[in-house]
């Protein structure tokens, strides 16, 4: 079972966006935007989970 929740929320500006929280309360990853409604914030937080499940870990040297 996973460890993780996803959550949709409105910010102080009012703006929509998710967030995956773990159970320990740290926040892995966020939109990073806000979108004008929930369900744009919904189909941002479904792409994430369609596109990135099995997405390859590239390391980038600085």
């Amino acid at each position: 079972m996973s460890k993780a929740t996803f959550e949709l929320y409105v910010d102080r500006e009012g703006k929509h966006r998710w967030r995956l929280v773990h159970d320990n309360g740290n926040i892995l990853a966020d939109s990073g935007e806000g979108y004008a409604s929930r369900q744009k914030a919904r189909q941002g937080l479904d792409s994430v989970k369609r596109n990135a499940s099995d997405a390859e870990v590239v390391v980038v040297d600085e």
